[in-house]
């Protein structure tokens, strides 16, 4: 049974970072692509980063794009999202989501079968 464990979230202020933590179990961890997704209220969810097998392909959304960086540490079983200047639009729910292939091969939550239960990150302005 695949199980995945966000945590990290929180309240900031504009400006400041969090890093974002995805404890993986219940399959081989390194042979599958990782990703992160976020859910705003009122708002569809959305594809935020996601990275290879290998830890060596790396996606971002565009409004991501420079201020956050994803990571995973294979040895650990557990994927990072490290989030720099964070603005108010980006407060969501945050998930982990578990992918289906080595390579990065979709943007949408359709191609990744596993999901955490998610981590609130709110920004103030």
């Amino acid at each position: 049974q695949v199980q995945l464990v966000e945590s990290g979230g929180g309240l900031v202020q504009a400006g400041d970072s969090l890093r974002l933590t995805c404890a993986a179990s219940g399959r081989t961890f390194s042979s599958y692509s990782m990703g992160w997704f976020r859910q705003a209220p009122g708002k569809e969810r959305e594809f935020v980063a996601a990275i290879s097998y290998s830890g060596r392909g790396t996606l971002y959304a565009d409004s991501v794009e420079g201020r956050f960086t994803i990571s995973r540490d294979n040895a650990k079983n557990t994927m990072y999202l490290q989030m720099n200047s964070l603005k108010p639009e980006d407060t969501a729910v945050y998930y982990c989501a578990g992918g289906s292939s080595r390579l990065i091969t979709t943007k949408t939550s359709d191609g990744y079968p596993y999901w955490g239960q998610g981590t609130q990150v709110t920004v103030s302005s």
